[in-house]
């Protein structure tokens, strides 16, 4: 099976531990991004990964591709040029401190790409998915086009497609995400959102809930789904269910809606390592799942598994296996030191 994913991979510069970024004297590079976060949990699940991106040929740039090698994603279709690597920020919160992120990626390589770049026919040949999420076209203008080419070939090739609706308000606004979003949904069989995304970019909100409060109605999100479905013709929507007790504490479940039936997970308690890139591991779960035929409820119960795990994980990146999913999602949530 062969999946392919498009967006940015920036610099993620952190404080060590909980540090503030205010009393750091030196940060953690590493690297991550929405789509390429999915592309290192796909190939650390066996499958085809390819990630593809514009990246400055300089040795920064090599770095970041360099990195992606390392957990076998497939490079080769990455194009080299423009002038920077997008940088984001972390301060991780803890407790009642919330996390805080810092985007330093104005006129990226991929922010100032162009339609030439990527030969789509070529990307697609063989593919079996594609794999996208909304801070793609938040970037530029230029790049909600080249995103909608991508679609418009993925389609043409019988190519699956998702989107992580991901919306981000440092990127874009509401309305114009509802504006853009709303022409490349057309093109998109299994939709994945949060709590927040379907109503900041649609103005779909599900009733009867308060995400501060962790009061959520599975009603509402089954609501959710149903209008996202009738407005967009996808095949599925999958929704993250996180109640947020503080920054250090979460229950974690989500819900499929496919064939007029939902499917909702079981809740995991969980106390956050790193939460950046949960939502990532959440979609490439579910990818994984739908590749390999699970039914409805052990694909939720895989993505939201995997997702428990990531939570638990340092960096962007969901470092796990098949096995320790599968484990999880089967009911060994122990702990325990495995020997």
């Amino acid at each position: 099976m062969k999946v392919i994913t498009f967006g940015e991979i920036m610099l993620r510069l952190a404080p060590h531990g909980y540090y503030r970024f205010t009393q750091a004297n030196d940060f953690e590079a590493t690297f991550g991004g929405g789509e390429a976060n999915v592309a290192v949990s796909l190939a650390n699940y066996g499958l085809d990964a390819a990630f593809v991106t514009k990246l400055p040929a300089h040795d920064i740039g090599q770095c970041a591709v360099n990195d992606l090698r390392k957990y076998g994603v497939d490079t080769s279709m990455i194009t080299r040029g423009g002038d920077r690597v997008g940088i984001y920020y972390l301060e991780k919160g803890a407790s009642q401190r919330a996390s805080q992120v810092i985007y330093d990626r104005a006129h990226s390589a991929i922010a100032e790409a162009i339609p030439e770049d990527f030969n789509w026919s070529e990307i697609f040949e063989g593919a079996d998915w594609f794999h996208f999420t909304g801070i793609t076209p938040a970037l530029s203008d230029t790049l909600s086009a080249i995103t909608l080419e991508a679609c418009k070939a993925a389609k043409e090739e019988g190519v699956m497609i998702s989107c992580d609706l991901n919306f981000r308000k440092k990127l874009w606004t509401s309305e114009k995400a509802g504006q853009v979003m709303d022409e490349l949904m057309q093109y998109v069989d299994v939709c994945i959102a949060n709590e927040e995304d379907a109503e900041k970019v649609f103005g779909i909100k599900a009733s009867n809930t308060d995400i501060t409060s962790g009061q959520l109605n599975h009603e509402g999100y089954i609501d959710v789904a149903k209008q996202l479905i009738h407005r967009f013709g996808c095949k599925a929507v999958a929704i993250t269910l996180r109640e947020s007790i503080s920054a250090s504490d979460n229950n974690w479940a989500a819900m499929l809606y496919t064939n007029d039936e939902a499917y909702f997970s079981k809740k995991y308690p969980v106390h956050i390592v790193d939460r950046v890139g949960g939502g990532d591991s959440f979609g490439a779960g579910l990818i994984y799942a739908m590749l390999m035929k699970k039914k409805p409820q052990d694909t939720i119960e895989f993505a939201v598994a995997a997702s428990c795990l990531k939570h638990s994980i340092e960096g962007d990146y969901n470092r796990v296996s098949v096995k320790e999913v599968e484990n999880l999602a089967n009911g060994d949530g122990s702990g325990r030191v495995q020997r």
